[in-house]
């Protein structure tokens, strides 16, 4: 009987851990999806190098309780599964959300961003951002304009001048 617990008591130790460790954690109700849908999702997380487990939600309690996220408690009722993400902040949610867009079934119910509950507003604010390829792009873009329109303005003045001179 104590080897079940102390299997129990590694899984718990397990959870919490990743949650600390995660950038991101996505909590999601996952009723009314069926096998090919689940896959689908997997698939798209795990290529982007997201870990989803469904675990026993009295072992999550427990996990969030040794983790100090205790708030996470509300959202772990029914089916229940968890994203967990290491690297990139934005992809757990922007994916999930992308997915629940398209299956009705899925439904977001809250989440951790680098360690702090957030609510479920948060996380589909995250959503909407752009990847970090998407978020590099603008910043780039960002930098060049007054470069460019510097360029823009100094081509202007010489074609003026080019025109009275002519």
């Amino acid at each position: 009987m104590s080897g079940v617990i102390e299997k129990k008591k590694q899984l718990v130790e397990e959870i919490a851990d990743k949650f600390r460790a995660s950038q991101t954690v996505v909590v999601v109700d996952y009723r009314g999806l069926d096998v090919a849908q689940v896959t689908d999702l997997r698939k798209q997380l795990r290529d982007a190098g997201i870990e989803f487990k469904v675990y026993k939600n009295t072992m999550t309690r427990r996990a969030v309780e040794a983790a100090e996220l205790s708030e996470l408690n509300d959202t772990l009722v029914g089916p229940t599964a968890v994203a967990f993400s290491n690297d990139d902040v934005v992809a757990p949610a922007r994916i999930i959300n992308d997915f629940a867009k398209g299956n009705d079934a899925l439904e977001i119910k809250g989440g951790v961003i680098e360690g702090k509950v957030a609510t479920l507003e948060q996380i589909n604010e995250l959503a909407s951002l752009p990847n970090y390829e998407g978020m590099v792009s603008m910043l780039l873009s960002v930098l060049q304009a007054p470069i460019r329109n510097f360029a823009y303005a100094t081509k202007s003045v010489a074609d003026q001048k080019e025109e009275q001179g002519a």
